[in-house]
């Protein structure tokens, strides 16, 4: 049985920073890609990042360029999401997602198994 776990979340201030985690496990993912996405009350869940299995291509919200970076070890079947210079509007749920092909997408329906999410709120 697949599973993905996230970790990390929590309050903090507008400016600072979080790190993220999503560990999986019931099979090897090394050679798919992983993404995290997030969701605020009221509002459609959306992509934030993505990495392929190989680590050589990434892909990046607009909203979150510069200031987040998505990171894997694949030996630890693990992702990670290190934020920073955190904002209010990042305040949300995060879910990391296994997709099975080696694509990039920013679809959440192109994504086969997903995290039980974790919170993340950022004061002002």
């Amino acid at each position: 049985q697949v599973q993905l776990v996230e970790s990390g979340g929590g309050l903090v201030q507008a400016g600072g920073s979080l790190r993220l985690s999503c560990v999986g496990s019931g099979r090897t993912f090394s050679r798919y890609s992983m993404g995290w996405f997030r969701q605020a009350p009221g509002k459609e869940r959306e992509f934030v990042a993505a990495r392929n299995w190989s680590g050589g291509s990434t892909y990046y919200a607009d909203s979150v360029k510069g200031r987040f970076t998505i990171s894997r070890d694949n030996p630890k079947n693990t992702v990670y999401l290190q934020m920073n210079s955190l904002k209010p509007e990042d305040t949300a749920v995060y879910y990391c997602a296994v997709d099975r092909t080696a694509v990039l997408h920013t679809n959440p329906a192109a994504y086969d198994y997903w995290g039980q999410g974790t919170q993340v709120t950022v004061s002002s």
